[in-house]
């Protein structure tokens, strides 16, 4: 019974489609609907992010900071437009524990 309540880290994820920002905590191997923000059109600020992963029960691991990856719409398409994809490290304070 100890392991259930053992915290875990969890990646949160942030990217943009048309036009909006999402931020999302993948939930892998679990059964759990992955929870998720939206944002407005604007970039979102460090505090927006942090503020929006609180309302959502997380919170980023400490020294944890956001990794930018690039991507491309289309795999294989040099004139494809770009995503921007950030992650960073989670762990929930509001009990998920899966």
């Amino acid at each position: 019974m100890s392991g259930q309540n053992a915290v875990r880290e969890f990646t949160a994820q942030m990217s943009v489609r048309e036009g909006r920002w999402r931020l999302y905590v993948a939930l892998l191997n679990t059964t759990e609907q992955w929870p998720e923000h939206r944002f407005g059109h604007s970039v979102p600020t460090f505090m927006d992010r942090t503020d929006a992963l609180s309302v959502l029960g997380f919170a980023p691991v400490p020294g944890a900071e956001w990794e930018w990856t690039e991507d491309s719409e289309t795999p294989d398409d040099p004139a494809s437009p770009v995503v921007l994809i950030a992650a960073i490290r989670v762990c929930s304070w509001s009990g998920v524990s899966v």
